[in-house]
Order: structure tokens, then sequence, then C-alpha cells
């Protein structure tokens, strides 16, 4: 049972890695004068789905016009998932 809960953690939080990280990519795109359609539902969904973790760090990450969230928030995730994992397997 315990590997089948570590199986999901390791998805739920690879799955959040991965969505920071398209979310990022994206934030770029404007710069390369491409222009991304903030209603399209697939962008709100990503911000749906990474603003409760990026919104927090903010005030905290912010450098000037620089905005350190994702990696902090990436950095944490992974910290998280490697300690839920651990002690969910004894290891």
């Amino acid at each position: 049972m315990a590997e089948i809960l570590a199986l999901v953690i390791n998805i739920v939080f690879q799955v959040m890695w991965w969505a920071i990280l398209i979310r990022v990519l994206l934030s770029w795109l404007p710069m390369a004068g491409i222009r991304i359609d903030p209603f399209n539902p697939a962008i709100r969904f990503l911000y749906q789905l990474t603003d409760p973790i990026l919104e927090p760090l903010r005030p905290y990450t912010t450098v000037g016009m620089v905005d350190l969230s994702p990696i902090v928030a990436l950095l944490g995730l992974e910290f998280l998932r490697f300690f839920l994992i651990r002690l969910l397997l004894g290891g």
C-alpha cells in the first residue's frame, strides 16, 4: 500500500513540477513576440494549478523585477517529494 501511495505522490509532484516549468517557459514567449491568450482554457488551467504554490512565495522571492518563486517552488517540491517518499517507504 505504501508503494502505491508513493507512486501517486511521485506522479502528483511531477505533474506540478512540469506545470511550473511550462508556466515559466510560457512567460518568456511574449519577449520573443509571441502573444499568449490569457483566456485560453489550457492557460487558465495551468495558472489555476500553479498559482496556489507560486503566489504565497512571491512576496518573499521577488528581487526587483525578477520573480524567483518558480525556482523556490521547484526546489521545494523536489525536497518535499523526496521527504514524503522516504517517510512512506521507510528508507
